[in-house]
C-alpha cells in the first residue's frame, strides 16, 4: 500500500524548482484578475507558498529588506500590500514582472 503525502509538503517540495514556481505564479496572477475577492487573495497565498519552499517567509523578508512582521501581515489571507513591497519580494526571489 503506497503512503500518502501532505499536499502542503508536497507543493512545497514542488516549488523550490525555479521555473515551477514561477508557472505557479504566474496561473495564480491570471487567477487573481478575475476580480472577485476570493481570487484576489490567490496571489498572495501563492507568493507565502514560494517564500516557505525557497527558505521561508523569514529569510526572505531579511533578502527583501522588508520587516519579517510586516511580510507576514502582507502575505496573510488579510494583506494589502504595497507596490514596492511586492516588487521588492519579487525581486528577492529572483522573479521579473513582466505584461505581455
Amino acid at each position: 500500500m503506497a503512503k500518502s503525502r501532505n499536499y502542503q509538503d508536497f507543493l512545497l517540495e514542488q516549488l523550490q524548482d525555479h521555473d515551477f514556481a514561477v508557472a505557479y505564479l504566474n496561473e495564480a496572477l491570471n487567477e487573481s484578475l478575475k476580480g472577485d475577492e476570493e481570487s484576489q487573495k490567490l496571489f498572495l497565498m501563492a507568493l507565502r507558498n514560494v517564500a516557505e519552499a525557497q527558505g521561508g517567509v523569514g529569510a526572505l523578508a531579511k533578502k527583501a529588506h522588508v520587516g519579517h512582521e510586516s511580510l507576514y501581515k502582507t502575505l496573510s489571507g488579510t494583506g494589502n500590500p504595497k507596490w514596492h513591497t511586492l516588487v521588492s519580494l519579487c525581486v528577492a526571489m529572483g522573479l521579473n514582472l513582466r505584461l505581455t
